[in-house]
């Protein structure tokens, strides 16, 4: 999880969507970034409060301490190039403007956005697929979806003036990877 805060923050509310990630596992990150100092110092505050009241305080403080952190950052760009070069699982925009913010990046398993739509809400009850890309992969994976339990099949059927055009294009392709048998499926039928 990643949560992106402004000045305009809830820093007890962003400390618990930080915490409810971090019990998952002694694995899971926890990473806020904020362009106000003053909210990363209240969110340690809350995160050191919060943890001392939770079950699973230990899972709690391993994983705060090998996988998270706060990171202060000079810009809400900076945050949103950040957060796409990292690609959370769960990405929550806690901000003025979380469409705004939204729209400058790409790479999140789930958008959360603003203080009102929290990760919990969204594991529950909102809706979205609870099985989200981890690790970084949301840089080329989705949530699982529909499309994920639809077969697709992919159909070819070019007359013979386009694939007398495209032939030539093949075979160069094939031959580049040294498939033979391949260009010689091309060049064959560019014979006449």
């Amino acid at each position: 999880t990643m949560v992106i805060a402004d000045a305009d923050a809830n820093p007890a509310w962003v400390a618990a969507d930080l915490l409810a990630q971090a019990e998952h596992d002694v694995q899971a990150s926890a990473i806020l970034l904020t362009t106000d100092a003053e909210m990363a110092k209240k969110v340690q505050v809350e995160v050191a409060e919060q943890t001392a009241k939770l079950s699973r305080e230990e899972i709690i403080e391993a994983s705060l301490e090998n996988k998270s952190g706060i990171v202060i950052v000079d810009t809400l760009e900076e945050a949103a190039q950040l957060a796409n070069d990292y690609a959370a699982e769960h990405l929550c925009l806690a901000v003025r403007d979380p469409k705004a913010l939204m729209d400058q990046i790409n790479n999140a398993g789930g958008f959360f956005l603003g203080e009102h739509s929290f990760e919990a809400l969204g594991d529950y009850v909102a809706g979205p697929s609870h099985v989200m890309p981890t690790g970084g992969t949301a840089r080329f994976a989705s949530p699982l979806n529909l499309l994920d339990f639809v077969k697709v099949s992919s159909v070819v059927a070019l007359d013979p003036d386009t694939a007398a055009a495209l032939s030539p294009i093949a075979a160069d392709f094939a031959d580049t990877e040294q498939l033979t048998a391949h260009a010689n499926a091309s060049k064959i039928r560019m014979k006449k």
